[in-house]
């Protein structure tokens, strides 16, 4: 379903059975059209979990962006986007209950974990594909919802990036090392794999968080 968030393209889809809600956060200069987004989307689904593909910029800021590259590496900007979209969220009938968890890409991984840090108590878990944690800064610190970092093992300065910046934050993390992959995955079976974990952190993240609530709610 086509919809519009804040002057924000976007295609939310939700399964009727899905416990919660994925929210892409694209990255360098990408879109809601990025083949490999849409390609971990289309599996994620097929877990019956809930998916929002949605830009990030408006055409007219993405038109700049083109120009000068200087959006895409704002991260404070971008996550702030984030957050609207995820309020924005909350309020639609078909996901007003549901978990909700950021998948980023690249710098659009950066902006996941900040935004994450700014709504502690509605994002369940973030997933993270040759992302750039540490543009987070001092908010990997707040971050305590699960989050998984998935990083091919040919794309060594991401890595190494990466392994830093898990080492500051304090919740639940794991690194997961695709071996021979590249920084975007193109290798035969490497973007499935991909697909698959972040499918399966989000749905245990997802189950987790339920049960926690189920209980929450029984000693009140």
């Amino acid at each position: 379903m086509k919809v519009r968030a804040a002057g924000l393209e976007g295609e939310l889809n939700v399964p009727a059975t899905a416990p919660g809600v994925v929210v892409f956060a694209h990255g360098s200069g990408s879109s809601r059209h990025s083949p490999r987004n849409r390609y971990v989307a289309d599996v994620i689904t097929e877990g019956s979990l809930g998916t929002l593909l949605i830009d990030l910029l408006t055409a007219d800021e993405q038109a700049m962006d083109q120009q000068t590259g200087q959006l895409r590496f704002d991260i404070p900007f971008l996550a702030n986007r984030l957050v609207v979209i995820t309020h924005w969220l909350r309020e639609q009938p078909q996901a007003a209950s549901l978990k909700i968890g950021y998948f980023g890409a690249s710098t659009g991984a950066g902006a996941a974990l900040v935004a994450a840090a700014e709504l502690p108590h509605l994002i369940h878990a973030v997933v993270s594909r040759g992302g750039r944690p540490d543009l987070a800064g001092n908010a990997l610190h707040g971050v305590v919802a699960p989050t998984l970092a998935i990083v091919g093992g040919n794309d060594l300065e991401v890595l190494e990036l990466n392994r830093q910046a898990l080492a500051r934050m304090s919740c639940v993390k794991v690194l997961h090392v695709i071996p021979g992959a590249s920084h975007l995955f193109q290798e035969p079976g490497a973007l499935e794999e991909v697909a698959k974990l972040a499918r399966a952190w989000f749905t245990e993240a997802f189950a987790k968080s339920e049960k926690l609530s189920a209980v929450a709610d029984r000693a009140e």
